[in-house]
């Protein structure tokens, strides 16, 4: 066989490795979509998604990175106050598996130092340290059972976006948007914002492909915007070139890349494509995004004094609140500071008062908007932490450890029953003992609201298909309104 042949032959083999793979998921209609200029919502109807009737349009995550404390913020146990200082019984331990920093120490309970209160109408539990939230209690509903399969922060938080320990899966955002595609043209459907905690700076760290597509083609991975200088890298243009002959040198590279395309059937060439076109479109979009001075002064000044400063948890929230108006399809927020192994109550605090005002005021917001009903606000970490102290029992000294076992998370809005808690623990904040929900299950829920059966929504990669929930998750249906 020849040179020629042999490449004859090996684009005939790209082309039905492409073709096969796109007739078991959704690739083929998605390429197609992002041939023709972007994955737009009528497309999706081309590919049968949503499977039914969505709840939800848009989802707003708020994510709490490094492990929120439950038992000192939503998940109250007032009789543990009499058991300071005891040793954690075996019988609640019950042989369960402990991180390397506490495995090998005497486990003494630690009660809250902070007090609770309940709040609205259903009566929802809340710490001192997040008051503004508090008001909003009836808007939410609080899932005390949470749990999930990973002790450390990496395989944990990882776990939480794709469903996998390991590195390499497609983020939640990147299932959602490889399903849905967007409704707005002019924005990616997947937008990332961070912002760094006052009591960790330099906290558990955050790697970019905690929103990357893994195999999912590479147009579906979120698109970060930067929390200091200009929030998208080289969206701008440089000196003496104009938007005219940029958008000239766009036309031709395109014809360029799709005549290749044509030539090898590579689906990352349609979604290089795809990506050129949308830097191009965010030139106008992100700065117009980005200009809040139509926003009136008391909708500024309600997400709290931070709201200025570019890059904060406020700022984010503002910005979050703007991007569901422009119907981006999966906004989610990483705030870091959260990993409080020692020094927990001042660093609680703080942490409390990053994020206490604002997503308050994004509730809120969205609710005087009309945008809540079909917006979808999630809010949680990767696991919990522990009722035994790390540390000694003293003042403002100790902290806790890791704790997968049972976590709390929060939903409101988009097909959420409002004003509920949902799920309950044991008296010492250590077990599940009613109504548990997995990670798997949390995820399965998110996309049944916005429409997903969520093992339908699969991928062909490497022989098998793949899906969000991977063979496990189910719908918590008790936490769903009705009507």
């Amino acid at each position: 066989m020849n040179g020629r042949s042999a490449i004859a032959l090996q684009d005939r083999l790209n082309r039905r490795l492409f073709l096969s793979g796109a007739a078991h998921g959704i690739g083929l209609a998605a390429a197609g979509a992002l041939l023709a200029g972007g994955a737009a919502a009528e497309d999706a109807a081309v590919i049968g998604l949503p499977h039914f009737q969505p709840r939800a349009k848009r989802v707003i995550s708020l994510t709490m990175s490094g492990g929120p404390s439950q038992l000192d913020l939503f998940d109250a146990k007032p009789a543990l106050a009499r058991r300071r200082g005891e040793e954690l019984p075996e019988s609640i331990r019950n042989g369960q598996r402990l991180t390397s920093m506490t495995a090998d120490r005497l486990l003494q309970v630690m009660p809250s130092e902070f007090r609770f209160a309940q709040h609205g109408q259903s009566g929802a539990w809340f710490s001192e340290l997040l008051p503004r939230m508090a008001t909003t209690a009836d808007r939410w509903c609080i899932v005390q059972s949470m749990h999930t399969e990973a002790i450390n922060h990496d395989p944990a938080i990882t776990f939480v976006q794709t469903g996998s320990q390991l590195a390499g899966r497609p983020s939640i955002g990147s299932w959602v948007s490889y399903g849905l595609g967007s409704e707005n043209r002019d924005l990616p459907a997947y937008i990332v914002l961070t912002s760094y905690g006052s009591a960790g700076k330099d906290d558990q760290p955050l790697f970019d492909r905690l929103w990357g597509s893994g195999f999912l083609p590479s147009q579906h991975q979120g698109v970060r915007f930067r929390n200091r200088g200009d929030a998208v890298l080289y969206a701008s243009n440089p000196p003496g070139i104009d938007r005219a002959l940029r958008g000239e040198t766009l036309d031709r590279l395109g014809s360029l890349n799709r005549r290749h395309q044509e030539e090898v059937g590579d689906p990352e060439i349609a979604a290089r494509i795809s990506q050129y076109e949308m830097a191009f479109r965010m030139q106008a979009s992100v700065p117009a995004l980005l200009d809040t001075s139509g926003e009136s002064k008391a909708a500024i000044e309600a997400y709290g004094p931070d709201v200025t400063r570019p890059g904060s948890y406020a700022a984010n929230c503002l910005l979050a609140r703007r991007l569901a108006e422009r119907d981006v399809r999966f906004i989610q927020l990483f705030h870091m500071g959260w990993d409080h192994h020692s020094r927990l109550p001042p660093f609680l605090r703080t942490q409390c008062s990053d994020i206490d005002q604002p997503t308050a005021a994004l509730v809120e917001d969205l609710a005087r908007l009309g945008l809540l009903d079909d917006t979808l606000l999630v809010m949680g970490g990767e696991f919990g932490r522990t009722v035994y102290a790390q540390r000694k029992l003293d003042g403002s000294v100790y902290g806790r450890d890791h704790h997968p076992r049972c976590f709390t998370a929060l939903l409101a809005g988009g097909g959420v029953k409002p004003g509920m808690t949902h799920g309950e623990t044991d008296e010492f904040g250590y077990n599940i003992v009613r109504d548990p929900v997995h990670v798997h299950d949390l995820n399965a829920t998110i996309l049944h609201l916005l429409g997903i059966d969520h093992t339908r929504l699969t991928h062909r990669f490497q022989g098998r298909e793949f899906r969000l929930t991977d063979v496990h998750g189910n719908v918590v249906r008790p936490i769903l309104a009705t009507g």
